[in-house]
Order: structure tokens, then sequence, then C-alpha cells
């Protein structure tokens, strides 16, 4: 990686991300698994600092981090020693804070990446004249990089703003390697969902489908993740599901992994995603995916060929495709392999640190044009 074309000095890089790659969020997720790899390949040529922007707690606090990572922006460009900022981004609050640093960045003549992430940033960023519309577009039309997670959010963002089409580049998530052997549950089809327990991720539709399946003694599944999980427990004690379905709650990366190992279908029936972390974890494990055709999950999950999709809000559709990799041990084998194959090929996370490296470089590479 060349240094600071004008210095000579190694490209020092701050990382905005919500909780500074320490927190459960899949930006997080994400973002520790980059500086990870970047530890791994030891780079003396490329300094990257991650700093939270949210914390952790209460989002009350959250004006204490972003006053931090501003000052951070403002010492390193008076000390010579700040090349570019990353800016993770997804919408509400990320983007009110983002805002707020896309600002203070121009100020200090500090060129900033965007990181698009956000799910619902299709019906967030309006196509009217708001003047939250207007600032959007702004910051991303003065981005001297934008990242995004796959093709439908490029086009979406070179529609919003056309004149930054040329600084749009798709790089999708990536993981590591699975931390255990993958063993599968045995007799009984292990399904797993791991996300927050919302309706946005298709809770209500899951619930439903797997109401419906009781008469299928096959099966059993854990529902992993936070958010509304008590409402969700007295539900299934409601649907006599308690016996079926296990509900751990948030479960930390080394509880992720064991569950992954012992999986054999993963599902996300979202209403709405970007690129869902949980569905690689998933491919690159090996299981069966079912998921919906929503954000970019279609440029990695193709039907039938590394997983089932099925339309978004239909709990029926959802039952037929987990019944038939349930009942299917060798399609389920079939699709889970093609998905592994795919999942190392594309999704890998040491390709995927030298791109965002690559791209780190052409984006602080525009302040010296």
């Amino acid at each position: 990686m060349p240094k600071n074309a004008k210095s000579g000095r190694p490209l020092n890089i701050l990382v905005a991300t919500p909780a500074g790659g320490a927190g459960q969020g899949g930006i997080d997720r994400i973002m520790a698994a980059l500086k990870a790899e970047l530890d791994r390949q030891a780079h003396d040529d490329i300094h990257v600092r991650f700093l939270a922007t949210r914390g952790h707690g209460s989002i009350v606090f959250s004006w204490i981090y972003l006053l931090r990572f501003c000052s951070a922006i403002v010492w390193g460009r008076l000390r010579g020693e700040l090349d570019l900022v990353h800016v993770n981004l997804a919408s509400r609050g990320s983007t009110y804070r983002k805002l707020v640093i896309a600002v203070c960045a121009r100020m200090m003549g500090v060129p900033y990446a965007l990181h698009l992430h956000g799910a619902n940033y299709r019906t967030f960023w309006h196509e009217g004249k708001t003047p939250l519309s207007c600032a959007i577009s702004s910051m991303f039309a003065r981005a001297a990089g934008i990242i995004v997670l796959g093709s439908p959010w490029k086009n979406f963002v070179e529609d919003r703003v056309p004149e930054a089409a040329a600084r749009i580049e798709i790089i999708a998530n990536a993981v590591e390697e699975p931390r255990l052997p993958h063993v599968g549950g045995g007799a009984i089809a292990h399904i797993l969902f791991l996300g927050r327990v919302e309706d946005r991720k298709g809770i209500p539709q899951l619930v439903k489908a797997l109401s419906s399946m009781r008469g299928n003694a096959g099966w059993r599944a854990t529902i992993a993740g936070d958010g509304a999980v008590d409402a969700l427990r007295s539900e299934l004690e409601m649907l006599s599901l308690t016996d079926r379905v296990n509900l751990p709650g948030w479960v930390g990366p080394a509880d992720v992994a064991q569950l992954l190992s012992t999986a054999d279908i993963l599902t996300l029936p979202s209403l709405a995603e970007n690129l869902p972390m949980s569905v690689i974890e998933a491919m690159a494990c090996g299981l069966g995916v079912v998921a919906t055709p929503v954000g970019a999950v279609e440029d990695i999950i193709r039907h039938e060929e590394t997983g089932l999709l099925v339309p978004t809000g239909d709990e029926q559709a959802l039952a037929t495709a987990l019944l038939r990799l349930i009942e299917d041990s060798d399609l389920r084998g079939r699709l889970g392999a093609a998905a592994q194959e795919f999942q190392r090929a594309h999704l890998a996370i040491e390709p995927y640190a030298a791109r965002i490296c690559v791209t780190w470089r052409e984006a602080a590479g525009r302040r010296w044009e």
C-alpha cells in the first residue's frame, strides 16, 4: 500500500463506528472483523483507528462520543496526522451524527468516505427537497468515496446523487472463517434465526410458519437476538411452541459460533435489509439458507443455487421452504455446499480488507489532486 503521496508517511484513517467495533450490531461486527484482519496483515504503511460515535448504553450520552470523534478529526488535522475519515452510515440517529462528522471533516479539509449499511435507507432518504434529504444528498455528493453493499444500493445512490456515480464502489460484507467445525443438529434439523427480534426481521411471519409446521417432528428452532424477546416468549407459550423453539436473547460471538456449528438451516425472512451478516456467516458454515429477496440479498443468495428465496411477508411460502430443507437433507447439503463455495470465493475477510484499503487510498488521494 503506497504511503501518503505528499509526505511519504503512512496513511492515517479514522473509522467511525457505533461502538468503536465492540458493539453487537452488524456494523460493529464487520468493523471488528476488518480490524482483526488488518492487525493480522500488519500493515506498516497504513494506520487505522476505530472510534465510537454513539457508544454503549443510552442514546442520551451519544453526544459525548460524537464530540470526542469530531475532536479527533480536528486534532488529527492540526497535527497533520489524518488523511481520511471512514464513515459507517445507517438511518435515523446514525445519519444525524454522521452529518455533523461530514461537516466537521469538510471544515478541517479532511476527505471522508461513506459506507452505507442502513436497511431502511430507501424510505429514510426521501426523494423530496426536505432539509434532511438535501443535507444527505450534499453529504453523499461531497464524499471522496462511497461504499455500498450490493447492486441495488449502488443503483439507489446513483439515482439520488448522479454526480457521485464515479465514486461509488460495491464491496459486499465479508466474514472470517468459522470458529468451530460444522456438526449440524443431528436427526432433528436445527433452524436458526440470528438478528433483532422485531417485525422488520420477519419475526411475525417466522412464528406463523413454525406454528403451521408443528405437525412435523423433524425440527427444532433457535431465535437468537435482542429486542421484543419477552413478548415473543409469551406468544410461543400461547402457541405451545416453547418445547420446540429456544429463545436465548442476545448472544455473544462465542455463542453465535456454537449456534452456527449446530444449525442446519438459517432463516432470515426480513421485510428490509442491506446485506445481512447472519446470512453470510451461515453461508460460511455451509448451512441451508431461507431468506427474502430484500436489499442486496439476491446478490449472494441465488434461488435454488445457494439457498431458497421466499416472498416477503409470506409465512406459507416460508413454511414450505423450511419444510423442503428439513425433509430433504440432500437438497440442504447441496445448497449449503454451493453457498459455502460462493462465500469463500466472494465474501472472505482477507480480500475484503484489501479492497477497503484500496478504497481508502483512492479516497484519501483525492485530497492531493
